[in-house]
């Protein structure tokens, strides 16, 4: 019954974080788009400039949401390794949606606000599934991972205190 319990509150866990990952997607989404609309089309950016410039201000806005929300359960670790493979695991998932705006544009030659949009969503779709997992397994790690780094001084809450009653016999 004890496996069967753990798989239930580990399903949960999945199902809590992924709501939580979802509903900051949408707002970063909006974030995204918006910047890649800004500078590309009111601002005249080339377009895989404005998704580079919209990306690192949704990025960041999505490291802060994620880290207070979504993964506040998990472990932290140093905000400074944390923030470095959240920015290596977007970089990835930057050039993921960057490819496919390319090949929107150039071999394409779909540069309409239509089918820019289209190869946003695509791209977006692609490279937040990548992110999910990557985030989960590798930036917010939960503390039952290999990759946890325990302290060697107990806690007060982790400290085994000897029971009385058996000192006194």
């Amino acid at each position: 019954m004890s496996l069967v319990r753990s798989l239930i509150q580990r399903w949960r866990r999945l199902i809590g974080e992924m709501t939580a990952f979802g509903i900051i997607g949408v707002i970063n989404t909006g974030v995204q788009y918006a910047g890649v609309n800004f500078f590309h089309l009111a601002l005249g950016l080339n377009v895989l400039i404005a998704n580079v410039l919209a990306t690192v201000i949704s990025a960041t806005s999505s490291y802060f949401m994620n880290r207070h929300w979504t993964f506040r359960h998990r472990s932290r670790s140093s905000l400074h390794r944390e923030y470095i493979l959240f920015f290596i695991f977007n970089g990835i998932g930057l050039a993921i949606s960057s490819a496919v705006l390319w090949l929107f544009t150039y071999p394409l030659h779909l540069t309409s606000a239509l089918w820019v949009n289209v190869a946003i969503t695509i791209g977006l779709v692609l490279g937040t599934l990548f992110r999910f997992f990557t985030y989960s397994k590798w930036v917010f790690k939960h503390p039952d991972d290999a990759l946890y780094e325990q302290d060697d001084e107990p806690t007060a809450a982790t400290e085994v205190v000897p029971d009385k009653t058996e000192s006194r016999q």
